[in-house]
């Protein structure tokens, strides 16, 4: 593979709690600093891994909230300080790549930046790399550019790209604009996307000068950038820096990235895609956790755990034990067993996405001892 790409910096958003994955994740100890599939890794350090070759190692930024600042670092030795954003609070994906997009490019007035979740899962690494590098090449020309994962099945928990025209890029062996976002499609229309091959899933994965990514979020929301760049020329002075965070953060607007720059953009025809021929998940609930970690087997049970004590017999689905109780599984398919010190989760893959409804009810009772 190619040396690091001179002007590229990505960023890692590591934010979130990952609800649909409680017990096991939670706001102290959120999916991305676990390994969720048996790498001696967490997911964090996958990425970090994965970006390196693109970026080189002293060109990766983590955004992370205040409290998961010790164990990013320690899961991350060789990050330098600088390259550590952290955020007072929790205010979505527009305000942590965009704060990123703006230190960034205060720094480094010509940078293109990647953004690539630090908690999805992705095998395939050498495929992953071209695809980010034809993605840089489509970003120099001054569009967004976004990587659509190939289906491959009709998946009913991800949100699809929809492929315009092609787009011509000296470097990009294939390039497309974004005709529109679909959001998560039922069975049926997922089975057509499927078919289409137009259709691509959207693993939010953003690569873009730095300019053209905060000049997009100025056009469509002023208050979001206003408060970025305040943020930003503060930033590296040590003594501004914590109060203008205090003072700033808290007020920026709440919204996704789609919203104030993807969508925007591919309204404009300046957002485009190239697709990524790779394994990708997003770990989304512990079905896919099941499935990921099974290779697939629909009768297998995955066991995950270093020190889990499974007995099963014709039983299939999922076991996560952070415990040392015995647990004996007999008879029953896809079931979803998560024992932790404090909490027993027990569910099946058909109802993995409504765990998110626990921690929400766990909140409203005021039970956020277990959250």
């Amino acid at each position: 593979m190619a040396d690091p790409i001179d002007d590229f910096y990505a960023v890692i958003p590591a934010g979130g709690v990952g609800s649909r994955l409680w017990p096991l994740s939670r706001a102290d100890a959120p999916k991305f600093l676990h390994d969720l599939t048996g790498s001696g890794h967490s997911l964090l350090r996958d990425t970090w891994d994965r970006l390196a070759p693109l970026s080189g190692a002293d060109r990766i930024a983590v955004v992370t909230g205040r409290a998961h600042r010790a164990a990013v670092e320690d899961q991350l030795p060789g990050i330098p300080d600088r390259n550590v954003f952290l955020e007072s609070e929790p205010r979505d994906s527009a305000a942590a790549i965009g704060l990123a997009a703006a230190i960034l490019h205060r720094r480094e007035p010509d940078v293109i930046i990647g953004s690539f979740a630090a908690d999805h899962v992705i095998r395939g690494t050498r495929v992953f790399e071209f695809a980010v590098r034809d993605a840089v090449e489509v970003a120099r020309e001054g569009y967004i550019c976004t990587v659509g994962i190939s289906p491959s099945e009709p998946a009913v928990g991800f949100g699809y790209i929809k492929r315009g025209g092609e787009l011509i890029v000296d470097g990009a062996r294939d390039a497309s604009l974004v005709e529109r976002f679909v959001e998560k499609p039922d069975l049926e229309t997922a089975k057509q996307y499927l078919a289409d091959r137009d259709y691509l899933w959207n693993a939010g994965m953003f690569i873009s000068r730095a300019d053209v990514l905060l000049a997009e979020i100025e056009a469509n929301n002023p208050e979001l950038h206003a408060g970025l760049l305040e943020l930003a020329e503060a930033w590296d002075d040590r003594e501004r820096r914590g109060p203008a965070v205090d003072r700033i953060w808290p007020k920026l607007p709440k919204i996704a990235i789609d919203y104030v720059v993807a969508e925007p953009a591919a309204e404009k025809g300046r957002l485009a895609v190239v697709p990524g021929h790779f394994d990708w998940d997003d770990v989304g609930d512990f079905a896919s956790l099941a499935k990921l970690n099974s290779g697939g087997r629909k009768n297998d049970l995955a066991i995950l755990g270093e020190n889990a004590r499974i007995l099963s017999d014709a039983a299939s689905g999922i076991v996560v034990s952070h415990t040392n109780r015995v647990i004996s599984l007999i008879g029953v398919k896809d079931i979803v067993v998560v024992d932790t010190a404090d909490a027993l989760l027990v569910t099946t893959s058909e109802h993995a996405q409504r765990v998110k409804g626990v921690v929400d009810a766990l909140k409203l009772t005021g039970r956020g001892d277990v959250l």
